[in-house]
């Protein structure tokens, strides 16, 4: 399962109809910044084909001004310690 993190900025004025629509969306956590604006996002999906469709929809968003990757892991058969 991809489990990423990003650094979500809003285009001005818009941080809270961008929370409101990232919430809507089954594999997010949200993490608004409380003096900046900027939010902290995780997405943690099923497979690499969701992650790639739940990062497309991300993109869509009008209120989205720039999202960058921080973070990933994708657990699987290989790198899990038995």
């Amino acid at each position: 399962m991809p489990i990423k993190s990003y650094l979500v900025f809003p285009h001005v004025g818009k941080k809270e109809i961008l929370i409101e629509t990232l919430g809507d969306l089954n594999w997010c956590e949200i993490l608004p910044s409380e003096n900046k604006e900027l939010i902290v996002l995780v997405t943690d999906t099923k497979n690499e084909n969701e992650e790639e469709k739940c990062f497309k929809i991300i993109n869509t968003i009008p209120a989205l001004d720039h999202l960058t990757l921080v973070s990933g892991f994708e657990e699987n058969a290989n790198n899990v310690n038995k």
